[in-house]
């Protein structure tokens, strides 16, 4: 199937992949993904088409009630990880406790929480990626070019401000699907 991604993604829609594009092969097991900006509902296919072209196994995270059956079984297939979202346990600390319990977890979210323009991230998965002890990798949804940007994994120090004055720098200049979302 990795050959019919790799058709579509460059073939039929024309997409690129720059930077960090050994992403899958620097063996890391362990990461946040952060993909900016989410603006529409197409950068979902466009992310699950870009980890079957580099042959890199993500994963998110979502309320357990849609882990059910029938579905739940599409969405453990996808990579979900179920977590509790009611009960007293702190979410960051519920998320890290993921990592710690498994051998390859790449947790991918959208820092900004919709798909609407929005002034600053969220800071969960920074605190995720802190208390987690794993790098961030940053991938761009470049609708305007077309293309994907990797970055090399870039782990949290203890300024958060500089930080994400680091992170935003990344993706200056990308525009959305919907670009006054960007």
């Amino acid at each position: 199937m990795r050959w019919l991604a790799k058709f579509i993604y460059f073939k039929i829609l024309g997409w690129q992949v720059i930077g960090n594009t050994n992403v899958s092969k620097d063996s890391i097991k362990k990461a946040v993904i952060i993909a900016v900006p989410h603006t529409s509902w197409h950068d979902f296919y466009i992310g699950v088409l870009l980890r079957s072209v580099l042959n890199f196994k993500t994963n998110f995270v979502g309320k357990k009630e849609l882990f059910v059956f029938p579905i739940g079984w599409f969405f453990r297939a996808m990579g979900g990880a179920p977590i509790d979202r009611h009960s007293k346990e702190n979410k960051v600390d519920a998320i890290a406790k993921l990592f710690e319990e498994r051998d390859e977890f790449r947790m991918t979210l959208a820092p900004e929480g919709t798909r609407k323009k929005v002034k600053e991230w969220r800071t969960g998965f920074y605190y995720i990626a802190k208390k987690a002890n794993v790098p961030i990798i940053m991938i761009s949804f470049d609708f305007a070019n077309k293309q994907n940007k990797i970055s090399e994994p870039f782990y949290p120090t203890n300024d958060l401000k500089a930080d994400f004055k680091f992170m935003y720098n990344f993706f200056e200049g990308v525009k959305g699907k919907i670009s006054e979302y960007s």
